[in-house]
């Protein structure tokens, strides 16, 4: 599997048992299984309230602390396939 990632969170989807499916039980390799479920977005909600979900998925090295985590995402997350404005 090539490397991708999740257009919704961001997340790495390195493993095929990570994406979500589609209603049709095939899956969707757009977004993550934490993300998309049966051909829908398991949450309603809007990219602020998504980014402060994954602030403490994305404190790491290079993201120590809730601060630089939050602003790492506000840059590339907006660009996602479900965020980004048509």
């Amino acid at each position: 599997m090539e490397k991708k990632i999740c257009q919704s969170c961001g997340m790495s989807l390195e493993d095929e048992k990570e994406l979500g499916k589609n209603s049709d039980s095939s899956s969707n390799e757009d977004y993550c299984c934490y993300c998309f479920s049966n051909g829908r977005f398991i949450k309603d909600e809007t990219l602020e309230e998504m980014i402060e979900s994954c602030i403490p998925f994305r404190i790491t090295d290079d993201c120590p602390d809730a601060e630089t985590a939050r602003a790492k995402m506000m840059k590339y997350m907006p660009n996602l396939k479900r965020w980004k404005k048509k």
